[in-house]
């Protein structure tokens, strides 16, 4: 591969990365937010290679190899002989191809994960056993992640959640048997490892898959704190349409 190839592919990849990093908050859908100097930094070096390799290019470094070599080809000079006079020191057309994914990234990003990998994987839970926790802020209706209400729905013997009035924000999902949920997927580090929340939602029509809805509602109580009956289960009172946010994955 050529230096021009190889410019043309780094500028891609750098802006490709900067769109998404510095740009917009689309890099979200990959990686946690932490992440994101790190991302802006790889960018702006990518581009900085690829100008050098178009530089280089421009001044003909390296297309030739040693001196006088393009002119001993095929009559016992240095390079690789071809008695057709073809000349192999050209990257081949198909090489180009290798961009495609790059302006892909940089024209249309993929969207984030949804209902196809929440269905494939049972929710998790992040409390580690049975106990009691703290009590929700005063007022209703009380924001809560599908992490926290999972955990107490699950594990609080203190039955924190009664009487509540709750909202929690995610997409839908559904499962064979007709029920539906609205779910939220749990990154630790980036995409590649995310793993479903899901609430089981009560009294309400499903939307369709994938819309991003606010569910306001009451928990409903399922079984013993710790036991496989404990699930997480909403009796909504409401479903509104909402925009899917910035930032679709959920914080530990």
């Amino acid at each position: 591969m050529r230096f021009r190839t190889q410019g043309v592919l780094l500028l891609l990849c750098g802006a490709a990365l900067l769109r998404v990093s510095l740009f917009s908050e689309l890099y979200l859908r990959y990686v946690k937010e932490g992440l994101r100097p790190y991302l802006v930094i790889s960018g702006v070096l990518l581009l900085v290679l690829g100008v050098l390799a178009l530089v280089r290019r421009e001044n003909g470094d390296g297309e030739h190899g040693p001196e006088g070599h393009g002119s001993e080809q095929g009559t016992g000079g240095d390079g690789p002989e071809d008695p057709h006079g073809h000349d192999h020191t050209r990257s081949p057309r198909i090489a180009w191809l290798l961009a495609a994914p790059a302006l892909a990234l940089l024209l249309y990003p993929p969207p984030a994960l949804g209902s196809y990998s929440a269905e494939r994987e049972e929710a998790k839970v992040a409390a580690q056993g049975v106990g009691t926790f703290p009590e929700l802020p005063a007022g209703d209706p009380v924001e809560l992640t599908l992490n926290a209400f999972a955990s107490r729905a699950q594990w609080d013997s203190g039955a924190s959640l009664k009487g509540r009035t709750l909202r929690l924000t995610g997409f839908v999902t559904k499962d064979d048997d007709g029920r539906w949920y609205v779910a939220r997927l749990f990154v630790n580090c980036c995409a590649a490892d995310a793993a479903p929340l899901k609430v089981q939602v009560r009294g309400a029509e499903a939307p369709a898959r994938d819309t991003w809805v606010t569910v306001t509602g009451t928990w409903h109580r399922t079984g013993r704190p710790g036991s496989d009956e404990a699930r997480p289960v909403l009796n909504a009172t409401s479903v509104d349409r909402v925009d899917q946010p910035s930032n679709p994955y959920e914080k530990r």
